[in-house]
């Protein structure tokens, strides 16, 4: 027999009656019912109940141990009586007789529960993480991660993808967020720097004459924290295809990321209609680029109806250039108490809160609208506006106006939250979408022209889109989103040199700090780069989301707090005098 067990807590079953065996395992929860001790054991695989009377030769030991004590257990296994049978553990038909025990490893009293789920502070979780990932829930958690990342590389092999690694340390690169820097000691003064993501060196291995390729890829930004982003690091499934446009790179992506959800969605509906929204049109009627499709409601544009009208504040707003007013519908929303509800949420959001009308019924059984917009519009355009939404009695429509760039973010929120309140999302299902045609650049705050997304991508247009306004210009760049989350972003790849050039230089760098930058990406496209393209996605938000988990730290083993802090292995830590003579590197005083 094993020297700890020659079963594990979650294997036997009624056949096993009568049978001599060994068993190590944490204690997971004793109860002592009057001189007989039940000991719920648990390890990795299961919990097997344990029991000894006073006639036990472990008894005396058993009655000492704390909660997560870890012992062996030498006993028999007998079967529960009908009336005592668990039907939720596979082990629950059966319980083991201790006729002997050691201590394995004894226990401190826990500064965190195990057994149960309960609600801790974060903080003391992720400082004692190990015992954090003991508990039920975490550990399925990390377990189901396990199995969605054996289950997508598996998946990518079967289409065809071949999966290579790519360096962890390499050299700065300009991708939209800041890098981690590491000092070299072999060359003082100069930094390597840890990679935001493989994307040259893809690009480089689609250049070499490889194709299909994936990796299972660790990123690293150093990033502020969001429930749904990690702070430092994450994990990516990286592809990258030869050959290809943006067509193929969707149907190459479609039945891996459906199959996955299918898989392991815990039986909620996975939609296969995958429609294409443009960038613009999603943020017009989501107000957000990562759209939940789950909700039905859609923002619309209700300017013409504001325009010289007498509701004075949308008027006078709308004769400045740029403006709109926009329309979210409400249905089943009619009631002066959820138009208050939405208001306070609007003043959370930091507005003075949103115009609405709602329709009830009058007294005489028609329906009116009210509120302070309907009335100062007048019953035609409330009327029309109501036709135009397909709105009815019961329902309502809240408005915001101004630059739509000042305002979506915040109407996107309220749509989610019209949505969630009414009932209207349907929790069962997920639902996703690709968001193309993104701007290829933008206009900085300083009034300067930079890149909007992935500065590898294609330009829609080529060349001759490029000698145009930049801010028209569109990039062969997509999202998947899904539930209001981003799941992938990708894009058809700039390959060409000269294009590349006048893409970079369009954002400011000019040709030279381009080749300093981007030198062997640069060369490489010189000898031959074939069309390629591809994407990246975001595993730890995948399985956030398979998991029905809103915060992304309950999806990863050892994940950092919110400021970027491992309160487990006190990291980041102070370098010792010799580390930074080492680096030739001489700290800043703190608060210089």
């Amino acid at each position: 027999m094993n020297a700890y067990r020659s079963h594990n807590c979650g294997q036997l079953t009624a056949n096993d009656a009568g049978q001599a065996v060994r068993l190590s395992g944490w204690v997971h929860r004793v109860r002592d019912h009057g001189g007989v001790l039940f000991i719920d054991l648990r390890d990795h695989y299961g919990i097997t109940q344990v029991i000894a009377d006073s006639d036990s030769p472990a008894f005396g030991l058993l009655e000492r141990l704390r909660a997560e004590t870890v012992i062996r257990i030498d006993g028999k296994v007998k079967l529960r009586d009908a009336s005592l049978i668990n039907p939720k553990l596979p082990t629950g038909e059966i319980e083991v007789y201790a006729t002997g025990a050691e201590v394995l490893g004894p226990a401190d009293e826990l500064p965190l529960p195990v057994f149960g789920d309960q609600d801790y502070p974060e903080e003391t979780r992720l400082a004692y993480r190990f015992l954090d990932l003991r508990r039920e829930s975490l550990h399925g958690n990390i377990m189901l991660r396990s199995r969605v990342i054996k289950w997508l590389r598996d998946a990518m092999w079967n289409a065809g993808f071949t999966e290579f690694q790519t360096p962890i340390i390499t050299a700065s690169s300009p991708e939209g967020a800041r890098d981690f820097l590491v000092p070299s000691r072999l060359h003082p003064g100069k930094f390597y720097a840890l990679p935001q993501a493989p994307q040259q060196f893809k690009q480089l291995i689609m250049v070499a004459g490889f194709d299909r390729y994936f990796q299972i890829a660790p990123c690293f930004r150093d990033e502020d924290p969001r429930a749904d982003r990690s702070p430092t690091d994450f994990y990516q499934l990286d592809i990258e295809m030869s050959f290809v446009e943006q067509k193929d790179v969707f149907a190459a992506v479609q039945p891996v990321i459906q199959g996955l959800f299918e898989e392991f969605g815990g039986g909620r509906r996975v939609d296969a209609d995958w429609p294409l929204i443009p960038y613009v049109e999603s943020l017009r009627k989501y107000g957000t680029d990562k759209p939940d499709l789950r909700n039905p409601i859609e923002m619309v544009d209700v300017s013409d109806h504001f325009r010289g009208s007498g509701f004075g504040i949308f008027a006078k707003l709308l004769e400045q250039e740029g403006t709109e007013v926009r329309a979210i519908p409400a249905p089943g929303g009619g009631s002066r108490k959820f138009a208050d509800r939405m208001n306070a949420f609007a003043q959370a959001q930091g507005l003075p809160g949103m115009g609405y009308i709602f329709w009830r019924k009058a007294e005489d059984g028609s329906t009116e609208a009210a509120g302070p917009v309907a009335k100062a519009l007048g019953p035609e355009p409330t009327e029309a506006i109501r036709a135009a939404l397909n709105l009815t009695e019961g329902d309502a429509v809240f408005f915001l106006g101004g630059k739509p760039s000042d305002f979506e973010a915040v109407a996107g929120r309220a749509r989610t939250e019209i949505g969630r309140e009414l009932g209207l999302i349907d929790e069962n299902q997920f639902k996703f979408a690709w968001i193309v045609d993104f701007p290829m650049y933008e206009k900085t705050d300083d009034g300067r022209i930079d890149f909007s997304h992935n500065p590898f991508s294609m330009p829609q247009g080529g060349m001759e889109a490029l000698n145009g306004d930049p801010l028209k210009v569109h990039a062969y760049q997509y999202d998947l989103a899904c539930n209001g989350y981003e799941l992938i972003s990708g894009g058809i790849r700039n390959h060409t040199p000269e294009i590349m050039f006048k893409a970079f230089e369009l954002a400011g760098y000019p040709a030279a700090e381009v080749e300093k930058r981007f030198g062997g990406m640069v060369k490489a496209f010189r000898y031959g780069a074939p069309p390629h393209g591809g994407c990246a996605a975001g595993i730890d938000r995948i399985v956030m989301l398979l998991a029905d988990e809103s915060n992304i730290r309950e999806v990863i083993m050892f994940p950092m707090n919110q400021r970027a802090e491992d309160l487990m292995m006190g990291a980041p830590s102070e370098p010792t005098n010799e580390q930074l003579r080492d680096l030739r590197l001489r700290p800043l005083p703190k608060d210089a």
